[in-house]
């Protein structure tokens, strides 16, 4: 489990067809810390740590190998992953940990594509189009995860939403690199997927 709160911003140093496709991230966090095993956000997908280490050679020095299926590259927005590109990246949330953001499970329900950006003062509003099955489940004033990113969704119309970016979350997010057009992994609210659920067997 995650909270949507971004930790750290890495950056794709390899990507490798091993059949499943392994990529190459590299990270601040502190590798020692990092066991084999462990569940990484990236871009809000959750990935599991299956190599790691350091390296002269890049900057920064950690880095830590993941395995991606087909069916996952295929789902997301990682299928247009390019070396070189910068991930938003979390660690699972242990016991005790702030839950700063809302609970995000790392499972991407879909891509939604940005359509409109405009500057607002300091900060962004940005518009974006989610695949039409799952525009029920987002709400004004509700919580959505895009790219790992938790946010407050402003307005609604139809699978149409807005949100905000301030910006202290885009200079430590990839928020402040994105662009019309760019796919955005979308995660909608936990608690809105059980109430329709439970709303279709009224």
């Amino acid at each position: 489990m995650f909270t949507g709160i971004i930790t750290d911003v890495g950056r794709v140093l390899a990507l490798e067809d091993l059949g499943d496709l392994r990529a190459r991230i590299a990270t601040r966090y502190d590798i020692s810390g990092i066991d084999i095993g462990a569940s990484i956000a990236s871009d809000g997908v959750c990935l599991t740590v299956v190599a790691k280490g350091t390296s002269l050679d890049c900057d920064p020095q950690g880095w830590y190998d993941v395995d991606i299926s087909a069916e996952t590259v295929s789902k997301t927005s990682l299928v247009a992953w390019v070396v070189g590109k910068r991930v938003n990246l979390e660690r699972s949330l242990k016991v005790g940990d702030e839950l700063g953001g809302h609970i995000v499970s790392g499972h991407v329900d879909g891509v939604a594509m940005i359509v409109d950006m405009v500057d607002d003062g300091a900060s962004t509003r940005v518009t974006l189009e989610a695949p039409n099955d799952l525009g029920r489940f987002i709400a004004p004033k509700g919580s959505v995860a895009l790219n790992g990113t938790s946010v407050t969704v402003n307005e609604v119309d139809g699978a149409r939403f807005g949100i905000n970016f301030i910006p202290h979350t885009k200079s430590v997010t990839t928020w402040g690199d994105t662009k019309v057009g760019d796919p955005v992994n979308l995660e909608v609210d936990t608690m809105a997927r059980y109430v329709a659920r439970l709303r279709d067997y009224d």
